[in-house]
């Protein structure tokens, strides 16, 4: 006797009707969205760890704003040129991975996270004009390239 055929029913295997369940997809959506900050968030330590390798903060710094804003203004220009591709790295492969694990909503939670965070760090810190254009145009391109990634997954089934 043939077992599979009560399992399956109009083109549709167990497995599919149970991914297509609501709790499946909710909890998808959940690890998707954290795998991909978790992986933005340990991305960006690696890029602040290299920059505090290659311009470390003064002996004598207390952390506030001003000495932050001092520190950032006195970059050596070829550090914010490797930072800048580090970052954009960051946000495409977040965004990537959250997009390849649970499809269009993670990718959406992270990729805008991103989008707000790197947006207000330019913003509230004294970069060159060419680094926060940098920012205010990559990081959401990438994050569209991450997004897109979708849609030729979608298209490949």
């Amino acid at each position: 006797m043939n077992h599979s055929a009560g399992v399956r029913g109009q083109g549709r295997t167990l497995m599919t009707g149970l991914k297509e369940h609501p709790m499946f997809v909710l909890w998808r959506i959940v690890y998707s969205t954290v795998a991909g900050a978790l992986l933005a968030v340990m991305l960006l330590i690696a890029v602040e760890l290299f920059s505090s390798v290659v311009h470390p903060f003064p002996p004598e710094f207390g952390g506030t704003k001003d000495e932050i804003c001092q520190h950032v203004a006195r970059y050596p220009q070829w550090v914010l040129a490797v930072v800048l591709p580090m970052w954009l790295g960051l946000a495409f492969v977040s965004t990537w991975i959250a997009v390849r694990l649970g499809r269009l909503i993670p990718g959406l939670i992270v990729g805008g996270l991103l989008i707000a965070a790197l947006t207000c760090n330019a913003l509230m810190l004294p970069y060159p004009v060419w680094f926060s254009a940098g920012i205010f145009l990559g990081v959401p391109s990438v994050v569209a390239l991450g997004l897109w990634s979708l849609r030729r997954r979608v298209s490949d089934r």
